[in-house]
């Protein structure tokens, strides 16, 4: 068995949580920082990958975001992008100073959204020597009017998210809508996903299903495309063209400035998050590319 361990680190301030799993008869082992979709608690997916990446040799921590879960910070449940580069950074950080962990050898795993964030990461942080991204959420202002009904829908979720914000900024009050939901339209993703919803699969205690309407113009004017030619690491994309929006895995490989690889297989979004055979096809792939480019 793989030892975990809780662990607690900085980031500007917030006392963050984390998992870190380390590898058995491994001194010095690489290190990899694992975070999952927007809203997700370490539970839902990085747990999973994390200890998947321990078996393999690889010391791997997953940690709540900023206001997520275990970890400190105010407001609660917001998705912000900026602040989660933030969290990533100083997450890397924490592995470079480990004892167990070889500093030399450090990457960056993102499932689903977290792809844009390690992306952002890994643009500019010196430490992150490689890059994987499983089931990659990676949008621009164009995939984003494609993914969310087109330009007015957006629009509008942009200005009812300036208006949260403008309530929370006078009152403190925060204006939530469940991430998953599809009884009520005002829901994140207003669909019945049964991955969010099922308490045997993602639908657990540790993840409140609410998502904090004010983050709707972070969210959808963030550009993740444009990273890609900053991005010098040696990068993996495993993707499914009947996953979220290949479009923005194809464009964002193509803009990739350094070496690049892209496994295309098969599988829904959220069978990447908990179901076989695609976790172990995608933890084998991002074992593999770390053992190739972590040396």
């Amino acid at each position: 068995m793989n030892k975990v361990t809780k662990v607690t680190f900085d980031s500007d301030g917030v006392t963050l949580a984390g998992n870190l799993f380390l590898p058995e008869g491994v001194e010095r082992a690489p290190g990899v920082v694992v975070a999952g979709t927007w809203t997700s608690v370490k539970e839902l997916m990085a747990d999973r990958y994390a200890q998947r990446l321990a078996e393999r040799g690889y010391a791997a921590l997953s940690f709540d975001f900023t206001g997520f879960g275990e970890s400190g910070g105010d407001p609660r449940d917001v998705e912000n992008p900026a602040r989660k580069v933030i969290d990533i950074h100083h997450a890397v950080a924490f592995l470079a100073t480990h004892p167990a962990i070889d500093a030399d050898r450090l990457g960056a795993l993102g499932i689903c959204a977290a792809a844009m964030y390690m992306a952002d990461n890994a643009a500019h942080d010196p430490l992150v020597a490689s890059l994987a991204l499983v089931a990659p959420w990676l949008h621009d202002a164009a995939i984003c009017e494609a993914a969310y009904g087109g330009a007015e829908a957006v629009a509008e979720k942009i200005k009812i998210g300036l208006e949260a914000r403008s309530r929370y900024d006078e009152t403190g009050e925060i204006d939530y809508v469940p991430v998953v939901s599809a009884a009520d339209p005002r829901a994140a993703m207003p669909y019945d996903i049964d991955f969010y919803l099922n308490p045997e699969r993602g639908g657990i205690p540790a993840w409140p299903n609410r998502f904090a309407v004010m983050a709707w113009p972070d969210w959808l004017t963030y550009d993740s495309i444009a990273l890609a030619p900053r991005i010098s690491r040696p990068t993996l994309l495993v993707h499914s063209e009947d996953a979220a929006i290949p479009e923005g895995a194809h464009r964002f490989h193509a803009g990739l400035a350094g070496a690049k690889d892209i496994l295309w297989t098969q599988g829904t979004q959220f069978d990447f998050y908990d179901q076989e055979p695609q976790v172990t096809v995608a933890v084998d792939a991002v074992a593999a590319h770390f053992g190739r480019t972590l040396r």
